[in-house]
């Protein structure tokens, strides 16, 4: 079945692009994938100021007042134009110390899916990950590709500060905290590595359709 996507204003100036068909969280690398390739296509037109992916959907800034209107018929007819893009991107290995102090969360995860410690590190780090989109605080992946039996509700009681670099499961996805925030991922691990630099040309370590993987460098206890 082809996607139709629904296109939608934000304001004066932005246009949504979305499948409410579509559950939140659905994970298809196949329309992430076209909404990389759309995303390419628009920046190229020079039109817009920002153009930010999300899951299932991408947002798009425009530059000027030009006619919003000539803009959403537009993205749909581009829209049936869209193809997979397979980007050209880095593949990041992530140093991870998993449980104790570092990951206080580990023990529980792994009970809640009867397995043992050495499992449930072996099946997060073994997976290799995709950068779906980046949001929730800048630098902050969402990567999907986490082992269905792996999927884990977060907290119903969010923590009220998470340390950077904190390694977590939300649902259906695993990701790296770039920065100390509040969150209610379930918490396996921490890494040293620094994913956000605003200084930097490119401040984000990872990007869209980035590979991943993780590797266990100490067992925390």
């Amino acid at each position: 079945m082809t996607l139709v996507p629904q296109i939608s204003r934000l304001g004066e100036r932005a246009i949504v692009l979305s499948f409410p068909t579509m559950d939140s969280q659905q994970q298809s690398l196949a329309l992430q994938g076209k909404l990389w390739w759309f995303a390419t296509e628009c920046r190229h037109s020079g039109d817009f100021d920002d153009i930010v992916p999300g899951m299932n959907n991408l947002t798009l800034f425009l530059a000027r007042d030009f006619d919003i209107s000539d803009w959403e018929s537009r993205l749909q007819r581009l829209w049936q134009q869209a193809k997979y893009r397979e980007p050209d991107r880095k593949r990041i290995v992530i140093p991870v110390i998993y449980g104790g102090d570092s990951g206080p969360d580990l023990d529980s995860v792994a009970k809640y899916h009867a397995l043992t410690r050495a499992q449930l590190i072996a099946l997060h780090s073994d997976a290799e990950y995709r950068v779906y989109f980046l949001g929730f605080l800048p630098g902050f992946a969402y990567l999907g590709g986490l082992p269905s039996r792996l999927h884990t509700p977060r907290h119903a009681n969010p923590r009220l500060m998470v340390p950077a670099g904190s390694v977590g499961i939300g649902g259906q996805m695993t990701g790296i905290y770039p920065s100390a925030a509040p969150g209610g991922w379930q918490l396996l691990g921490h890494t040293q590595i620094p994913l956000f630099d605003p200084t930097s040309d490119s401040p984000s370590l990872l990007m869209p359709g980035d590979y991943v993987t993780f590797s266990p460098v100490e067992d925390g206890t």
